[in-house]
């Protein structure tokens, strides 16, 4: 029986590729500088590459801020100067616009009620907490655990002991973790030993290495799933 549904917030509730491309539009506006698709991309591929190396512990929080767009804007043979702006530009345009993955408001009241729902968010505090007070979903949520506060990121172990002592009759064994990253949630929730649930809308091959114990599409189908277990 699930008692506790430890959710994932961008790119599980959050679309966070609308949202990204909605802030990188203002950042270069505000710089006067040409945008199109393919910078997108390649800062999408850029970004993904510094939270991935945060995840192994690699380099730090600050250093993914500004290394994206150092990296970016060098390829782009910008001035080193334009990143530093550029990055605090994205960081505060990010707060200030959310888009929901299909589903998701309905999803949150549909289990509300039913189950103790908890945010684990590896994103930035600043963004996620003006995300969270524009889309007003934050009451759906016993706690929110951000990685900048706890001060340890996921998938690690301690992220998640972090966040279990400060849930009140915690178990483990009633828990699932439900996100969209392998490398973050599902690792995470392996590593914290609770089930774990891979949202794949985009239907990505399986990686044997980070077994997911349950995987679905459609956020409608959540519901159904979670009744099962």
């Amino acid at each position: 029986m699930v008692k506790d549904i430890l959710f994932d917030l961008d790119d599980t509730l959050f679309d966070f590729h609308a949202d990204e491309r909605v802030a990188l539009e203002k950042t270069f506006a505000s710089l006067e500088l040409p945008l199109d698709d393919a910078v997108c991309a390649r800062y999408s591929e850029i970004n993904k590459a510094q939270w991935k190396a945060l995840e192994l512990g690699e380099i730090t929080r600050a250093q993914v801020k500004l290394r994206r767009f150092q990296l970016l804007f060098e390829e782009l043979g910008y001035e080193p100067e334009q990143a530093a702006l550029a990055a605090k530009t994205y960081h505060e345009r990010l707060a200030e616009d959310f888009h929901y993955i299909e589903g998701a408001p309905e999803l949150l009241e549909e289990l509300s009620g039913n189950y103790r729902m908890f945010l684990v968010s590896n994103g930035n505090l600043s963004v996620q907490e003006g995300r969270l007070k524009k889309s007003g979903i934050g009451h759906y949520f016993a706690d929110i655990f951000i990685s900048e506060v706890l001060g340890a990121e996921k998938p690690n172990r301690c992220f998640f002991d972090l966040a279990f002592a400060k849930i009140p009759d915690f178990d483990p064994a009633c828990a699932v973790i439900v996100g969209d990253s392998l490398t973050s949630d599902i690792k995470g929730g392996i590593n914290a030993g609770v089930r774990t649930i891979w949202f794949n809308p985009k239907g990505v091959p399986a990686d044997p290495e980070i077994p997911a114990d349950y995987e679905f599409g459609k956020l409608k189908d959540l519901p159904e799933l979670l009744r099962g277990l």
